[in-house]
Formats: structure tokens, sequence, C-alpha cells
């Protein structure tokens, strides 16, 4: 097998090479004593079970150092063996190797335990532990097929990472049946990672501990709730790892090491630290932050989210004090927020007007719509003019969608459609008839769901249709004049922008993705702090507007922040726990770690 072909198939299950400074410092961390019995679930080649075997290797020749002072009666043969330990030979010159000094000098019974599912992978393990003087036991399994067993003192290891949808069939079936057995029930949104953390823990005995590399996805997606509540729930101390940069290149996923100690016990609380990348691990402090206790970080709930651990507790208490004074509110006060039209084939749905002119459609066959992605929604309002622009640049403005009854040029674009299979795509098989897209009411606003700086919120000034790759917000009857005019305005506040850090969730290539329920829950000025400040905005808007078209948000941002009053928030602020401080360090930190660094 080639080079390429071996990555892709170790990416297809997940499996991802571990930087060997991490390796060694979950490691370093877990095995603590020379009797310790360790176990890597997803082993590879041994990135885990080497380091284990070195420090088990080395923990045992202490100790028998440690016996031959106590029992300096053995004389010769104790100082000879102190010698090998050392690295000396019988003449007091260095050892030629490692390798040759731990086979003489440490006892056959040293043994670490794996398991993989690839055999070339646990073959290579195997002999890689070998070389080291020690032992290994390497299964060529599915772990979830493993009946758990309650014999290791530290379990250890970066978990394969397989997303949702390729995590699925029968390994899904068994991932999920293996957590539920251990009472923790997850959805089928779950990636391979979250029961696969759950089914490990079951092979620790009483105390024993846990050191994973697991994705950021653990601090905040809705499907690792119950992992986090279960983490909380089954160790007496936990302590998680978090990096400013990304550190596994191949890998679009940023992780956390997650440090789990006491298990069969509980907590409240748990140690955080952060660090710039691996190579800074040895020299790593903890840094408590939010709530504390004892020192610690203690999560409002452990399901709720774990993001706030990325925010200084100055920042965190800032925005609470925002959201009880209802300066902010969620954006749920203002509305509904709405899903876009799901066409299945964008490509054949939307359409350019000047392909619409070729295939001879005419208004009876065409809707305006908000074209697919976001990058024209970088204003405070599309217009129809904006449309129009972007139509004459070849953008889909126009969604097919013909009236009955059907003109004889839908009649021929239809039949293109069936010839060309777009009517076997999932969502248009399903409806009838299949070239008819369901559409959701015009929305008042736009709410930019995927974003590499912030949300965005634009008026729909052309009242148009929008598509899945933005959501749409219907503001209450009430509110629809003021949220119209300013909310697109107010909400690119500091504030705002640490709650969106906070409430989404960070993708592959630093992407920030606001879902509706945390769009709904994202905090924006209230209805009566916007009232309040009416003036103030109303006099920055065209201001504001200029500098969005320069590309300049954070001058945007500082601009808005004083209109409101935040005055905590203002960017030249020394106050590291300031909004502005903390909302852009979040979205630096985010964008950061999705760029490939050069090391």
């Amino acid at each position: 097998m080639s080079e390429s072909s071996a990555s892709d198939a170790r990416k297809a299950r997940g499996a991802f090479f571990t930087p060997a400074p991490i390796a060694r410092f979950i490691v370093d961390w877990a095995v603590r004593r020379a009797g310790d019995s360790v176990l890597d679930p997803s082993c590879g080649d041994a990135a885990f079970l080497a380091p284990a075997a070195t420090k088990l290797l080395e923990l045992s020749s202490v100790r028998q150092v440690a016996a031959c002072v106590r029992k300096p009666a053995t004389g010769e043969g104790c100082a000879r063996k102190e010698k090998e330990i050392r690295g000396e030979g019988p003449v007091g010159e260095k050892s030629a190797g490692r390798e040759a000094e731990v086979s003489e000098a440490v006892p056959r019974e040293i043994r670490v335990d794996g398991v993989d599912v690839d055999p070339p992978s646990a073959a290579a393990a195997r002999e890689r532990v070998v070389a080291l003087g020690a032992h290994a036991h390497v299964q060529v399994a599915d772990f979830f097929a493993i009946p758990a067993e309650a014999r290791y003192d530290a379990v250890v290891g970066n978990p394969p990472y397989v997303r949702y949808q390729g995590f699925a069939g029968a390994s899904r079936t068994a991932g999920r049946e293996a957590a539920l057995r251990a009472g923790v029930s997850l959805t089928a949104l779950a990636s391979s990672w979250a029961p696969f953390v759950v089914h490990a823990c079951q092979f620790l005995v009483r105390g024993g501990r846990l050191g994973f590399v697991l994705p950021a996805e653990l601090l905040s997606v809705n499907y690792a709730a119950p992992v986090r509540r279960f983490l909380f729930d089954s160790f007496s101390g936990i302590e998680l790892v978090l990096f400013e940069s990304r550190v596994f290149d191949e890998a679009q996923a940023d992780v956390v090491l997650l440090l789990a100690e006491g298990y069969g016990g509980s907590t409240s609380h748990a140690a955080v630290r952060q660090v710039r990348d691996e190579r800074d691990l040895a020299a790593a402090s903890p840094r408590p932050r939010a709530a504390r206790h004892d020192g610690m970080w203690a999560p409002a709930s452990p399901e709720a989210k774990w993001t706030e651990l990325l925010a200084p507790a100055t920042a965190l208490a800032n925005l609470d004090e925002l959201r009880d004074s209802s300066a902010l509110t969620p954006l749920s006060e203002w509305g509904a927020v709405k899903l876009g039209a799901v066409t299945g084939n964008n490509g054949y749905f939307t359409l350019s007007p000047s392909r619409a002119r070729e295939l001879g459609l005419d208004r009876r066959d065409l809707l305006r719509i908000s074209p697919a992605g976001s990058s024209h929604l970088r204003g405070m309002s599309l217009t129809s003019k904006a449309l129009a622009i972007l139509g004459e640049e070849g953008r889909g403005t126009l969604l097919f969608r013909p009236r009955t009854p059907l003109s004889a040029a839908a009649r021929r674009y239809i039949r293109t459609g069936s010839e060309t299979g777009v009517d076997l795509a999932y969502k248009c098989r399903v409806r009838d008839p299949w070239y008819i897209v369901p559409l959701p009411a015009v929305p008042d606003l736009f709410l930019t769901a995927m974003n590499a700086e912030t949300p965005r919120l634009v008026a729909n000034s052309a009242r148009v249709h929008h598509l899945n790759s933005v959501h749409g917000v219907c503001l209450a009857e009430e509110l629809r004049r003021l949220g119209t005019e300013l909310l697109p305005l107010a909400s690119l506040n500091s504030a705002s922008r640490l709650s969106a850090e906070l409430s989404g969730r960070s993708y592959g290539g630093g992407i920030l993705k606001l879902e509706p329920g945390e769009a709904r829950r994202w905090l924006v000025p209230s209805p009566t702090l916007v009232s309040e400040r009416l003036e103030e905005l109303r006099s920055i808007k065209a201001s504001v507007a200029r500098v969005l078209r320069r590309g300049e948000l954070s001058r945007a941002t500082e601009m808005v922040d004083a209109a409101l009053g935040l005055a905590s928030a203002k960017p030249g602020s020394a106050e590291p726990g300031g909004l502005f401080a903390a909302a852009a360090a979040l979205s630096r930190r985010r964008m950061h770690r999705g760029r490939k660094l050069g090391r």
C-alpha cells in the first residue's frame, strides 16, 4: 500500500499520529508505579504503549535500586545491578544503548496491553514495545466488541475520531450499546470518540486513571453532554489541558487533553491549564478559570457547554451582569429563528438571471432568493440593488419553483432534472412533486450560520427567501421596525461577539457555527437597550456601514460599544477581562487553530 493510501485508510478509521510530547505527557501523568497495569484501547503503532513501557521499566529499575539500598548485605550483586541501571558497563563505560540496558536490568514481567483494528499497526506496536525490553499484548479487534473488565490502573491513548456521518452501521450500534451498558445514552449524532471514552472507563479498577487526547468538541457539542456528566460523576479528579495552537496538522479538529483520576468517585470541579502547543506541556502550570471552587473551575452544570473555560472570569462576570440587567437578551426575545430552504441540489434549483434566460424561464417559474453561502452578507442590509448586482455577477439569485399550470420551459427543465437524476436526491424523492422546494416564511433578518469572524445579522430589505446556508429571523410584530433598522448594527458589540464564541462551536478551518438552538440563546442587545440608545445608534449607522465595507470589523465593534455605552468593552482598555479583549482573543484563538502551523 502506498504512503498516500495508508494515510487515507488511517483517516477513514479516525486514526491520527499523536505528537510524541503529548503521548509522553499523558503517560507520565497516568503511569505512577512499577506495578501499574496499562491499556491503550486504540494503540496504533504504540505511540502511547512505547512510552508507557519505558516508564514502567524506569520505575521498576528505581524500585530495584531502592531494594538494594534497603538490603546492603546483598553486596557486589546489587552494586553491579545499580551500575547497569545507571547505564555503566563493568568497567565504568556507558552501555551501547538503552535497549540493551533495559533487557538485562529489568524483569520480564513488565507488560503493556493494547487494542487496534488494524493488523499491521498492532504488529508494529508489539515489535516496538519488545524492542524496548518489555512485553506487549495487543489484540486485533474492534474495541467495542471487547467485554469490559475492570483490571487496569491506567487507560491512555488517542481514541479514533470519526464523525457521525462515517461512524455508522454496526460500529455505531456497538458503540452506543457499550455506552448504554455504562448508563450513558448517546444520540445517533455522536462521533466515535464519545462512546469510546465511556467504554474505556469500564476497564479501570477503582481509583484508576484515564488519560486521553480528545476532540475539543468535548467542551461544546450537544451530543457530548452525557459524556461531560459521566466524567464528573465517575472521577474524583479531572484536569483539562487546552492548546492555543493546533497540534494535529493532519486533522481539522482541535483537541483537548483529558486527565481523569480516582475512578469510582465524583467531583464538581476541574483543574484547567492552557498552553501554546505540545512543546510547552512540561512547563505548563494550572490556570483556573471561570467560577472557582478551591482554586478550581466549576461548571454551572456538567452537561452544559464548557466553552467558558476559554474566557477570563472577569469577562464572564461582565457578560453575566449585562444579561442580568436585561441590557442583553437571547435573540429569541426578538423573534423566531428559522432554518432556510433545503433544495436537495442547489446547482439545479438556484439559477443566475442569465441562466434562467437561456432556459426560457420567466417570473412564473422563479422566485428571488439570497444566494447560497453567506459571503455576500457582510454589511447590515441586503437590498434589491445588491441582489441585482449579485445576479449580474452570475450568482444564483433565482430559485426554480414553477407554478401550475407548468410553462413549456418549466416542463423541459423538469425533464432535464429527471434525466440527470436530480429527482433521486433524498430531499427531492421524499416530496411530491419533487421539483417544488418547501419554503419557510420570508425572514426579516438573515443570520449567518458559518462564520470566520463573528455572526452577522443582516436586514432582508430585498424581502427574498433564504437557503439553509443561513438562518432567518422573523421578528415579533411589535419589534419588527426597530429590529430591522438597528439590531444588525447593535449586534456587532463586544458582548454579543463574546456570547457567540461561547454559544457556538468551532469546526475545522477555524469556522464558528451557530445551530438554530444556539442562535436562539445568543445574547444580543435587548429591545429596551436599543430603544434607549436609539439616537446614538442611528448617528453611527452610516459610518459603521462604511467601516464594514473596508473590512474593519474591530473598528465597527468599537463604535457600536461606545454607542451602546458598554464601557467595559473598550478596545483600548488595559483590563484583561474586558469584553472586547476576551471576544477578540477567543476569535483569534479559534482562527489560529484552524490554520496549518509551519512549525
